[in-house]
């Protein structure tokens, strides 16, 4: 049985960065990368099932779980892709196969643009690349992005999303919808609440995520280049994705096969943390995944 080990590094920018890790160093390495509001603890149960032939490493991004970072920090998705980098760099890992999900989406595929050849797989689930996989759950921040930085109705906006979405309810309900019923008990409460206490429990929290929200628009002009990079490198992908999340919808998962036809897409019957309530089914798909690439086909077998 591996042992979750839980660290930090001091990187070059300042940030102190907390993350998980699981398995013997020596072995090819998986990068997991988390949502909001979530952090490394959304991979509790998927580091064990992987860690006997994976290196599974789980970091905080700055704003989220442990991860300290500096008061001139600003958080934006590039400076995200830019910390992960220093991470990857301070912990010596040149190759990975990455699983992105939800904000670790556009983060790995800002670096993978930066150090493609790093990028051996791709595992998304509910991680985003295309417009077509936006759910109507973003309206309201279309709003948000269409105004003016510093403006009247900018500061409205900003207010009422604090109000709506900075609940522990809000971030309870991004848990359970598009659960199936039978499910829902699957989901630890506890999850939800480290998310609330650890992202959104005070305004100097709430003001992170409010700029994260704003600055998210500027992943979707980067769209087009990371599309361009599935065609270009053909990074073998696997596209697991709860089919019932209103945030990324299953159009997000499908669209990864006309850009690069080495995908294999698998619809699960869940919702966006699709994890709490399938995470041995997709540890499954992702142990056949790597089983078919060569760098991992051999790794942990007696």
């Amino acid at each position: 049985m591996t042992i979750t080990t839980y660290s930090s590094v001091r990187l070059p920018n300042g940030v102190d960065m907390s993350f998980a890790h699981s398995g013997d160093a020596s072995n090819p390495v998986i990068l997991l990368l988390h949502g909001y509001p979530s952090s490394s603890n959304q991979f509790r149960n998927l580091i064990p099932a992987l860690a006997d032939r994976y290196h599974v490493v789980a970091p905080d991004l700055p704003g989220f779980g442990h991860t300290k970072y500096p008061s001139n920090y600003v958080h934006s998705f590039e400076n995200f892709a830019k910390s992960i980098g220093l991470f990857l760099d301070a912990r010596k890992i040149t190759s990975f196969a990455v699983y992105i999900f939800d904000y670790g989406a556009p983060t790995a595929l800002r670096l993978a643009l930066d150090r493609p050849e790093a990028v051996k797989a791709i595992i998304t689930q509910n991680g985003n690349a295309y417009e077509e996989g936006l759910g109507a759950w973003w309206d309201p921040l279309r709003s948000y992005w269409a105004t003016e930085k510093g403006s009247t109705e900018y500061a409205s906006i900003r207010e009422t999303i604090r109000k709506s979405a900075f609940t522990l309810e809000a971030v309870k309900d991004q848990y359970i919808d598009g659960t199936p019923r039978p499910l829902l008990d699957h989901i630890d409460p506890n999850a939800y609440a480290l998310d609330y206490f650890l992202a959104l429990s005070d305004e100097d929290r709430q003001e992170v995520q409010l700029d994260l929200f704003y600055d998210y628009q500027t992943n979707l002009s980067l769209y087009p280049a990371f599309q361009e990079f599935f065609r270009k490198y053909k990074p073998p992908t696997l596209a697991v994705w709860g089919r019932n999340d209103p945030i990324f919808i299953p159009p997000g998962a499908q669209l990864y096969t006309r850009d690069n036809a080495d995908t294999k897409v698998a619809l699960l019957d869940g919702g966006h943390f699709l994890l709490e309530t399938h995470f041995e089914d997709v540890a499954e798909l992702i142990r056949e995944f790597l089983a078919s690439i060569p760098r991992w086909s051999g790794v942990g077998k007696k």
